[in-house]
């Protein structure tokens, strides 16, 4: 019998979108779709703080890209 990937366990997403498990350790963890890319594991803060942290970098360049308008 084929053993089942974590992401691919329907109990750990909420909503159908969000990947919430608290033993996967992955900080992105492939989606079900593994082709799709990446998740973040909602359930680890490093997870989620890795998530802002890229928003807030992301913010700050298009903030300096505006700024210099």
């Amino acid at each position: 019998m084929e053993q089942v990937k974590p992401e691919q366990n329907n109990s750990h997403w909420i909503w159908g979108i969000f990947y919430f498990n608290k033993n996967d350790d992955r900080i992105f963890p492939p989606k079900r779709i593994p082709w799709m890319g990446w998740t973040i594991n909602f359930a680890k803060t490093k997870s989620v703080f890795a998530f802002l942290l890229m928003m807030a970098f992301f913010g700050f360049i298009i903030y300096m890209i505006e700024s210099r308008s």
